[in-house]
């Protein structure tokens, strides 16, 4: 069990929290929500005690072992992926060294009572060591690895030549590794795939210990926890269920409180107005004062606090394009010996939305860029359509931003015609601020690069979007919005999406790519799981 009891803590002259209370029982299921720089990261190095509160305690059972992801990857290399991950293990890491350290002390020890004492401590050492499930580590990180997506190639391989995205997901397999009885997660499905994300979930939903997360994926979390814990003005309010039911109790909370308030300022104005008509009148003068005491002494409502203004990101009406935006047959691709496609047909028209689904190195991105022009088959013939306005996200286009540029100086480099008032307001329907316009993008968030990006793209759209993986580091108020205005969009997508919620809103049909070839799938995401029975490609349901 986790306590926490009047919790005080300021940054600066912020307070994130204040006579802040909360308890997590044993294998609970939390999902840890609230706005950007509520505290949510703050708390879980408060638990870890990397941060200590002014006022409050955090109470942890006796002995119980701490294992926190919190996505900063230090150094890797000079081993492979395996290693690494047992390495990040933590506690039966640090015994597996130990061991490692006494068996050579004990092959050189010539003295008998120096070698009965090592030998005690390695017995000492041995007994935590196979209780923390030791002898097992190697099997288990295989195991782990390879549900994070790993192939057993790319686990061979040294950790010095994986990218950021992979290096994470090794840091989160070290993590899992430990089995600790409290798990803090904070952002975990960031650079991971669907399959990998949907194994995950399986892993996290049986997980015997207690787990704390955060996390922007709605379907996820609604798969995962049982209890919702939000940061709200510097309290913690628990909600047991999921996240729907949570947003299902907090809309009702929001209408009960505003009807109360409504209530009272009725109530409040139609006493007034008696008192005021009749407080003059010397037959009504001691009722009125009588009344108007009673109304002074009457515990006052406040306002209903107003949430987060939701964002609405609108998108102008496209020029028309031709009904064939692509048409492929027999597509064929290869990297080396690598091949990706062979023999893939694809025919997308006006209008369509197409979701790529395909485990990793299926080629998800690379017919992306086959459709886009960027890459060309190697067989097969493909053509692309007419009067074709193409505006391409991909993984890494926050990356390419300029950093020394402002937030309104990005808009302005790639609309110089524009009015300010034009471009100022279609940054506010991206939920910049005016303190955010002067911000140089080496200030922003990933997820305020990825609208700034999405912004540029949408303000004069193209007539056919190729996204791949838009919603990365989007906040659930952020992904919501952009579903709402895609639905809206009047051109073609093409894109490629590991987050179910947005899949389902937004695709009308699915390609299916597995071993170099393609299925097409008609009638949205809902209709591709009933159809497969599964999630994605290698994912169960």
């Amino acid at each position: 069990m986790i306590d926490i009891v009047g919790l005080d803590y300021r940054y600066g002259s912020q307070i994130l929290f204040q006579e802040a209370s909360l308890r997590v029982e044993d294998g609970w299921k939390v999902g840890l929500i609230g706005p950007n720089g509520s505290g949510k990261t703050t708390l879980f190095r408060l638990i870890t005690a990397q941060e200590h509160a002014e006022v409050g305690d955090i109470a942890l059972p006796n002995g119980a072992q701490l294992g926190y992801f919190d996505q900063q990857v230090g150094e890797m290399g000079g081993c492979d992926a395996v290693e690494q991950a047992i390495r990040c293990a933590g506690r039966v890491a640090e015994l597996r060294g130990v061991l490692t350290d006494l068996e050579h002390q004990m092959a050189e020890l010539g003295d008998a009572d120096a070698l009965d004492r090592s030998m005690a401590r390695y017995a000492a050492r041995q007994n935590e060591f196979q209780s923390l499930g030791g002898y097992d580590l190697e099997p288990r990180a295989r195991e782990i690895l390879g549900g994070l997506g790993f192939t057993p190639e790319r686990m061979a391989g040294d950790t010095a030549e994986l990218s950021g995205g992979w290096k994470m997901r090794v840091a989160l397999a070290g993590i899992l590794l430990q089995q600790p009885d409290i798990l803090l997660l904070d952002e975990p499905t960031n650079h991971l795939d669907l399959e990998s994300i949907v194994w995950l979930e399986e892993f996290i939903r049986t997980y015997r210990g207690t787990v704390i997360m955060t996390c922007h994926d709605h379907e996820f979390m609604n798969r995962v926890v049982d209890r919702i814990v939000e940061i709200d003005e510097g309290r913690l309010r628990s909600f047991p269920g999921d996240y729907d039911f949570y947003l299902a109790q907090r809309a009702l909370e929001d209408e009960q409180r505003q009807a109360a308030f409504v209530r009272q300022q009725g109530h409040i104005e139609r006493e007034m107005k008696w008192i005021n008509s009749f407080r003059a009148k010397a037959r009504s003068a001691s009722q009125a004062r009588s009344r108007l005491s009673r109304l002074e002494k009457l515990e006052k409502l406040d306002p209903p606090r107003s949430r987060r203004q939701r964002l609405v990101f609108r998108i102008p009406p496209t020029p028309r394009s031709g009904n064939d935006i692509f048409v492929g047959e027999s597509l064929g691709k290869a990297y080396g010996e690598n091949v990706v496609f062979l023999d893939l047909d694809f025919h997308l028209r006006r209008q369509e939305r197409w979701a790529v689904l395909g485990i990793n190195g299926a080629g998800k991105t690379t017919l992306l860029k086959m459709v886009l022009g960027e890459l060309e088959a190697d067989d097969g013939s493909l053509k692309r359509g007419a009067s074709l306005r193409t505006g391409y996200f991909a993984q890494h286009s926050a990356e390419l931003l300029n950093p020394r540029a402002t937030t309104y100086e990005t808009m302005t480099a790639e609309f110089p015609g524009e009015s300010v008032g034009s471009l100022r307001k279609c940054l506010a329907c991206f939920g910049f601020d005016e303190i955010d316009m002067d911000k140089p993008t080496s200030y922003l968030s990933g997820g305020e690069k990825a609208r700034l990006v999405l912004a540029r793209m949408l303000y004069n759209p193209p007539n056919f979007l190729i996204l791949d993986e838009p919603t990365n580091h989007l906040d659930v108020e952020s992904k919501q919005a952009l579903v709402d205005a895609l639905k809206s969009y009047d051109g073609t997508m093409l894109f490629v999406s590991h987050d179910r919620h947005f899949l389902d809103a937004v695709a009308t049909h699915v390609l299916e790519i597995d071993g170099g070839t393609a299925d097409a799938f008609y009638g949205g995401y809902h209709a591709y799981v009933e159809r497969t029975g599964h999630a994605g490609p290698g994912a169960p349901a």
